[in-house]
């Protein structure tokens, strides 16, 4: 189904993150062809089962926000080498994966 091809999709760009770096939702979106569908991507990291097994912690807001009922995220990007600054939001500038959809 349409669903299930979503969720291939983001999960297969999920995977490809690479230690020490964070993409947004709206990033991921965009690279796999459905701009404007952050939301969407948000929540199939949210209630697919097979999400587990792919490194969503790599994956925040626009604003490098984690997830906020979610306290272990900030932990396990913390252990890759991703610190969040003061306001608790992963500094973008410095962390944001720089994925072109020509590596996908």
């Amino acid at each position: 189904s349409m669903n299930d091809l979503f969720e291939e999709k983001v999960l297969k760009v999920v995977a490809q993150i690479p230690l020490g770096c964070v993409a947004t939702y709206g990033q991921i979106a965009q690279l796999i062809g459905y701009p404007r569908h952050a939301r969407q991507v948000g929540k199939v990291l949210a209630t697919s089962t097979k999400a587990v097994t792919y490194p969503c912690h790599r994956v925040v807001t626009s604003t490098g926000r984690l997830a906020p009922d979610w306290e272990e995220q900030g932990t396990l990007l913390w252990a890759e080498g991703v610190e969040c600054k003061s306001n608790g939001c992963v500094d973008l500038k410095k962390y944001k994966w720089k994925a072109e959809e020509t590596q996908l």
